[in-house]
């Protein structure tokens, strides 16, 4: 059959995968499908001409019409060689274009009606020309770039004049994607054909061009590392001839590696690559080398990748809190209130925590418990005593003995790179000539900052912006002020008598039994028991004392029960003696009748609260003001000032004003030896000036807290709750306090509540009304310090 003059035949097809064929190429290809076999067994049996045609997804096993592109190439199979593994070699000559306009599909393969595609035999224009030269000139550049390309396709190339015999001949020799190909294969105007196969050439050349680079700079880094290696190889086996086969240059390449794995920022690694540049490079036996191995072990000891996995549940979070600490709910809250921001924002930079309370509340072991329940690691740094900054930042290395700062050794100890630091007593960092610790913490307690701290030893930067930090201290005032503003102070009170007494029974026992190899079954505590040692053993605001005491306890229980005197020890108030000896305190306790110039007054210390009476006495003399106690200087102007508002309100209160020109005031807060000092005592002393001078008792079971000013007003003071529980403790009924601190009573103890009351007030007159009895010494030994039955009439008085 004549094809060449036919514009339609019936066909087999044969379907391609990944693979274009165009008219006068020939190629060869292997062919594994059962329907493209018989396709091949039909056209031989035939004449020998099948359609090939490419498939759209070459992945398509059994492909139907619409899998196949419509354009192809009608093709005679020349050849045909049977492959092992059941595979038929095909050699085909592709002849024209043309397109399937009807298919057939059965099970034995596809048969179509395929139209021949006109090519256009019109002469050439200019246009047609210049794209030709274009092309010809392109793939002259590509040849250069691409693998060798055979001397008999570039002299085809050369000698085409037809535009799109030239156009399907490079497309079919170049590197291209099947479907890119086929593109060119439907494309059947040729300028138009030329122009996108210009622009697809120029696409691969530009990717051939930077294949090229890359591939000639990997070259070239392999030959210089090769031939590095190759020195090194003879420098190694010159040493070994030697006898220095402990040389730096094994030490630096090991380095080398580890350095390469840590991934670490490019200038970071180029720093250490440097220090093994210098290792390799020292000779065998110098000095320097131990000191540049320590660096760069202690560089590659820290954890630069190694994190651990937080574990943020809220509900285990206050379980654990709660297991290891009893109280403390205001501390917990902002904790718990931290983690859950953190659960939802892991790149929120969070206030760095001070928790500043007495001794022994648990400041650091509630830090502790954060790092447990969350899963992290911790680690303490002891900031007490710290006078060196260099103890922060570390030690630079030009000096002999040098290490890192006690971040970075935290940073280490804990093992990862975003523990729970707990930095202890930070109130206690004191500065001398050698530095201020508390300027290098500004920068570690900075969430802006600290992603890119610099340890003066390790000298580059590490990241701290993961890692929590909780300070603790004692007295916050202490705290330099550029610190402070870095920190969200959370204050922990004193522990209240109730609040010691669940400690000790739900934690401090049971530890302290296990500690001394004994059981719940062998020893036992009574609660009136646990209220002696609180209350005649132990005077602290925290609980170590309290655990100090519980133990000296169990010792003596453990040597008797070595010493077989009994199986079982009960311990009670009443034998508590036999183990502790003799109470060491007693408990504070009101007057048993009411006093004259004797008021109970309210104060806060490191300990806890405390009743402080303030003792008025007034003499005949020169109008002098006598101090006493040790008070100190806010204290005594405090004093002062109760004098003159009661001088400046005296016609009201019924005192002559004259009082101080005969007579001198003698203040006295007992217990002299201690130090004593603040203005919450200013309505204290107030009253009892004013009780002292009209000769009113004040009543026994009262107390009071309050700043005085010259007109009479009361104002806020701290430490309300730990007075309050003061006052409980020792039998009093009534409480004066600011009415500015009503909104403190929601944080005291319910017992409290219940067993005081408390009244809010703004002026001192409020108080000596309620507070005084009437005269109980008669009028005639005090009529000077008394205003006069005529002077009264002008006079209003208070009480009236």
């Amino acid at each position: 059959m004549n094809i060449d003059n036919a514009t339609s035949l019936n066909m087999p097809v044969l379907p391609l995968r990944g693979l274009v064929v165009f008219p006068k190429t020939v190629l060869h290809f292997d062919v594994g499908r059962k329907k493209s076999k018989n396709a091949i067994n039909f056209a031989m049996k035939q004449d020998q001409y099948v359609f090939l045609v490419a498939q759209k997804n070459a992945t398509v096993k059994d492909p139907k019409r619409d899998d196949l592109y419509s354009v192809g190439v009608v093709a005679k199979i020349v050849q045909v060689l049977k492959q092992p593994d059941d595979v038929t070699r095909v050699i085909v000559e592709g002849l024209y274009r043309a397109y399937i306009s009807e298919c057939v599909e059965n099970e034995k393969c596809i048969f179509a009606k395929v139209e021949k595609v006109d090519e256009e035999c019109e002469s050439q224009t200019a246009h047609e020309i210049a794209l030709i030269r274009q092309l010809k000139a392109l793939f002259e550049n590509y040849t250069r770039l691409a693998p060798k390309m055979p001397a008999d396709i570039l002299f085809k190339v050369a000698l085409c004049k037809n535009g799109g015999e030239l156009a399907d001949f490079i497309t079919a020799n170049i590197n291209l994607d099947y479907q890119d190909k086929q593109s060119i294969l439907n494309t059947i105007p040729i300028t138009d054909r030329l122009e996108y196969l210009i622009e697809l050439l120029s696409e691969e050349m530009y990717i051939l061009e930077i294949e090229n680079e890359i591939s000639e700079k990997t070259r070239e880094k392999i030959d210089k590392g090769q031939r590095e290696y190759f020195l090194r190889e003879q420098k190694n086996i010159i040493e070994a001839e030697l006898g220095e086969d402990d040389n730096p240059t094994s030490d630096a390449d090991n380095y080398r590696d580890k350095i390469l794995a840590l991934h670490l920022p490019e200038k970071s690694e180029d720093t250490l690559l440097k220090e093994c540049k210098k290792l390799a490079r020292m000779p065998f036996g110098s000095q320097e080398v131990s000191v540049i191995r320590a660096y760069l072990d202690n560089v590659l000891d820290l954890p630069w990748n190694i994190s651990t996995q937080d574990s943020f549940d809220l509900s285990t979070i206050r379980k654990t809190l709660d297991k290891h600490h009893y109280g403390l709910d205001k501390v917990k809250e902002r904790i718990v209130e931290q983690l859950a921001v953190y659960m939802l924002n892991q790149n929120t930079k969070g206030n760095i925590i001070c928790l500043v309370g007495p001794p022994g509340v648990g400041k650091t072991s509630i830090a502790q418990s954060v790092a447990e329940a969350i899963g992290r690691k911790t680690a303490r740094i002891a900031l007490g005593g710290v006078h060196d900054e260099a103890e922060i930042r570390g030690h630079r290395r030009t000096y002999i003995g040098s290490m890192p700062g006690k971040i970075i050794n935290a940073i280490k100890t804990a093992g990862s790179n975003n523990p729970v630091l707990v930095l202890d007593e930070i109130d206690k960092v004191s500065s001398d000539y050698k530095g201020d610790p508390a300027s290098a913490l500004l920068e570690v307690l900075d969430g802006e900052q600290n992603n890119s701290f610099v340890d003066h030893y390790i000298d580059i930067p590490f990241d701290l912006s993961k890692v929590i930090f909780i300070t603790t201290a004692n007295d916050a005032s202490l705290i330099p002020p550029a610190l402070y503003d870095r920190m969200e102070i959370i204050e922990l009170d004193s522990y209240t008598r109730e609040e010691k007494f669940q400690i000790a029974k739900k934690h401090l026992i049971p530890k302290q039994i296990k500690e001394c190899g004994l059981n719940g079954k062998i020893v036992k505590f009574s609660n009136k028991c646990v209220y002696s040692i609180i209350d005649y053993y132990t005077k602290e605001a925290g609980v170590r004392t309290l655990e100090r005491t519980i133990a000296k306890v169990l010792r003596k229980v453990a040597v008797k029960y070595i010493d077989k005197e009994s199986e079982n020890f009960s311990i009670s108030d009443k034998n508590l003696s036999e183990y502790l000896g003799i109470k060491k305190y007693t408990l504070e306790s009101i007057e048993k009748k009411n006093e004259v110039g004797l008021v109970n007054g309210l104060a806060w210390t490191s300990v806890g609260g405390t009743l402080l009476p303030i003792e008025v006495a007034i003499m005949p003399g020169d109008g002098k003001i006598i101090l006493t106690g040790s008070l100190g200087d806010v204290m005594q102007e405090s004093a002062k000032t109760a004098i003159s508002c009661i001088r400046a309100h005296s016609k009201e209160l019924g005192i002559n004003p004259d009082f101080y020109k005969k007579y001198d005031i003698h203040i006295h807060a007992p217990e002299g030896a201690i130090p004593k000092d603040g203005p919450s005592a200013g309505i204290t002393m107030t009253t009892a000036i004013y009780s002292a001078l009209t000769m009113r008792p004040v009543k026994r079971d009262i107390a009071m807290t309050g700043e005085i000013t010259l007109r009479g007003r009361v104002l806020q003071i701290g430490g309300l709750k730990e007075k309050s529980m003061a006052a409980y403790k020792s039998g009093v009924k009534k409480v004066y306090i600011p009415k500015a601190n009503l909104p403190d009573l929601s944080e005291f103890d319910k017992v409290v509540l219940d067993n005081i009351e408390f009244l809010p007030v703004e002026s001192f007159k409020e108080v000596i009304v309620d507070a005084t009895d009437d005269f109980i010494i008669p009028k005639k030994k005090y009529d000077s310090l008394l205003i006069t039955k005529s002077d009264s009439k002008n006079s209003p008085n208070i009480r009236q």
